[in-house]
């Protein structure tokens, strides 16, 4: 059992799915919680039922798991085998655990994506009118902390070629890596940073001409070093 937090009129709802922004999103719910001093939740959903999921998908929820008791959350929720709209769900899980303020991914992937589109965010903000909503830019923050270097991030992968990574826009069986790729500005080719998740941490590493030869970490600030 968490610890009581102090103020129990605010309640934090923090809603993930699959992908490297996850773990900003709790984040960024940890840290409202902590300034208010209250509950915190985290709530992912998913059509499948859990024992379906395959490794990917139960790495990303390993991991939310391991965030959620790091940082002291009242309730680590999955919402499997479910077929009802999302809104929907969200709105039974606010209710239940009396949210105030729920904190979304705009840049998400599959079913999640619906959430951000204004008629859905309008639909759920019926169905909740009284909590406050926070929609996430994640690919909009990333490329704000380096404006003038790098382009908007995409989602990209990476998959595996002997000793090195080549990388794809495209998702395939090959894929090791998935995250967000910025190419770096006045290139023809695919040169830039690719951003992922790897043993519960966030990294970046060089792309040059589609490769990357070393997955450790650089700052986006670093030069480019010629993998050829």
């Amino acid at each position: 059992m968490k610890k009581v937090k102090g103020r129990m009129d605010e309640s934090i709802l923090v809603c993930v799915y699959y992908g490297p922004n996850g773990e900003r999103l709790i984040q960024r719910g940890c840290k409202i919680a902590s300034m208010l001093d209250c509950p915190l939740y985290i709530l992912t959903i998913d059509p499948k039922p859990f024992d379906e999921l395959d490794a990917e998908k139960s790495d990303y929820i390993t991991r939310w798991q391991q965030l959620a008791e790091k940082h002291n959350a009242e309730e680590f929720i999955i919402m499997d085998n479910e077929k009802r709209p999302v809104t929907t769900v969200i709105a039974e899980v606010a209710r239940e655990k009396h949210i105030t303020q729920i904190i979304l991914g705009q840049t998400a992937q599959s079913r999640w994506e619906e959430i951000t589109k204004g008629s859905m965010i309008n639909v759920l903000l019926r169905e909740i009118p009284f909590i406050d909503i926070h929609v996430v830019s994640v690919a909009r923050s990333l490329k704000e902390d380096h404006e003038g270097h790098f382009e908007k991030g995409v989602r990209a992968y990476l998959i595996k070629e002997g000793n090195k990574y080549r990388i794809s826009f495209n998702h395939t069986p090959e894929v090791e890596y998935e995250g967000i790729f910025f190419k770096e500005l006045g290139t023809d080719f695919n040169n830039g940073v690719f951003k992922f998740m790897k043993n519960n941490e966030t990294l970046q590493v060089h792309v040059t001409d589609d490769l990357v030869t070393n997955l450790k970490h650089v700052s986006m600030t670093e030069p480019f070093e010629n993998n050829n």
